[in-house]
């Protein structure tokens, strides 16, 4: 069984909901949220993309590890991860040993729709930004898969919707609502 003193870690690729869905999970269940991408960019002072930039990718997963091993020593909080944490087995590791993980899952389309004007996604800055997102939902959903304790789907539904579904799924899990969340 799942205590509220550890955390709750979501998965999946970029738009599929981790940060809008992670706040409304973290107010539920009155616990802390953080997302990953907004902590390296705090500690560094500049943007995911600038850190692609002048570090390329791999600088970027170093730095996504770093700050993964810090943000999973605490516990009770919601954990928005970056779409490529689950690249690195020690990241994966890590996630499960500190967590329930949940993949937010939706289609290459869903989420093709959702992030396509978006300019801060460094990998989608390419000739084929939709082959891309494929190329990467083919690579990562295995991936997904082996760290998650449970998938859902997030297309076409509210934000309201997912988190009721995913409440109900954690409550499997042990996992319950600390006190009334405050109106």
């Amino acid at each position: 069984m799942v205590s509220m003193k550890e955390n709750i870690v979501l998965v999946g690729l970029m738009g599929a909901g981790k940060t809008t869905v992670g706040r409304q999970l973290a107010r539920q269940l009155n616990l802390r949220f953080v997302d990953s991408d907004h902590e390296i960019e705090a500690r560094t002072g500049v943007t995911i993309p600038v850190i692609f930039e002048i570090e390329g990718e791999e600088g970027f997963r170093n730095r996504e590890s770093t700050v993964l091993q810090e943000i999973a020593e605490e516990e009770g909080q919601v954990i928005a991860t970056g779409g490529g944490a689950v690249l690195r087995p020690q990241n994966r590791r890590l996630l499960k040993a500190h967590g329930t993980v949940v993949y937010l899952r939706a289609t290459v389309d869903e989420l093709w729709q959702r992030t396509r004007h978006d300019r801060n996604r460094p990998l989608l800055q390419t000739e084929d930004p939709k082959a891309k997102l494929a190329s990467l939902y083919g690579q990562r959903d295995p991936l997904y898969h082996e760290v998650a304790d449970i998938v859902v789907d997030t297309s076409r539904q509210s934000v309201q919707n997912l988190v009721q579904q995913l409440l109900e799924k954690l409550e499997h899990f042990g996992v319950t609502k600390l006190k009334d969340a405050k109106a």
